[in-house]
């Protein structure tokens, strides 16, 4: 798994177009929020900028780079090869995903600490670990299956679009307006749960045993995403 995981990260920082989708637009969007965090935290709060970091690296830069990721070495039959030796199906996928993952995690936690820094630290560092993981897995099932519908990586560009921008748009509705009308609706929708656990956590002034029962709509969407995959994905080009 390490030697695909290195090989991965070699592709990735030698792929533009995808060094570009994947690292400098959430950071150039998340670093603008932060720079007027003062306008955006008078929109919806600080914990709104906090989401908005979370699903913009996510959506725009993990969940991309997953199916893009998985599509490319499926049409160029990569994922066929790597089945021939004895890496396990999972170990090949945590070995392809791996670097995308620890990127934009290192990503959120950088620009989260730099939003902590101009504007304070958030309420409850744990929970925000949390809504953070949680968030992640999510978007890398949704990749998965995202994956199982992407011919090529010129159509992951359109494939990825109902996701992503989908994401985004909750969690602007979520950490904008918050969950007090519609709370159910909100809170099922993909990503809806975990923005509320985000403000929630940056925030306060909300009780953690309230707050945990947020992770349980996010799981649910990883759970889905999952079976989803195992029904959809493809590992040789479709024919």
């Amino acid at each position: 798994m390490l030697s695909i995981a290195v090989s991965e990260l070699t592709q990735l920082f030698r792929n533009r177009l995808v060094l570009v989708t994947s690292l400098i637009m959430p950071v150039v969007v998340s670093g603008f929020f932060i720079y007027q965090h003062e306008s955006f935290a008078a929109l919806g709060s600080l914990g709104y900028i906090a989401g908005v970091v979370v699903f913009t690296v996510g959506a725009f830069g993990l969940y991309a780079t997953t199916v893009t990721t998985l599509a490319s070495r499926r049409q160029n039959l990569f994922l066929k090869r790597l089945r021939s030796t004895t890496a396990s199906d999972p170990q090949i996928l945590a070995g392809l995903l791996t670097p995308a993952t620890v990127i934009a995690l290192l990503q959120v936690t950088g620009i989260l600490t730099v939003l902590a820094v101009v504007s304070g630290q958030p309420a409850n560092v744990p929970l925000l670990v949390a809504a953070v993981v949680a968030t992640t897995t999510m978007l890398i099932g949704l990749g998965l299956a995202t994956a199982g519908l992407t011919n090529s990586p010129e159509h992951a560009q359109v494939t990825t679009l109902p996701v992503s921008l989908g994401v985004i748009a909750v969690m602007s509705w979520v950490g904008i307006s918050g969950t007090e009308e519609l709370t159910l609706l909100k809170r099922l929708l993909p990503g809806g749960a975990a923005t509320e656990l985000v403000v929630d956590a940056w925030n306060g002034g909300v009780a953690v045993t309230d707050s945990l029962t947020l992770l349980a709509p996010t799981l649910g969407w990883v759970v889905v995403a999952v079976a989803l995959a195992a029904r959809l994905f493809r590992w040789e080009p479709r024919r």
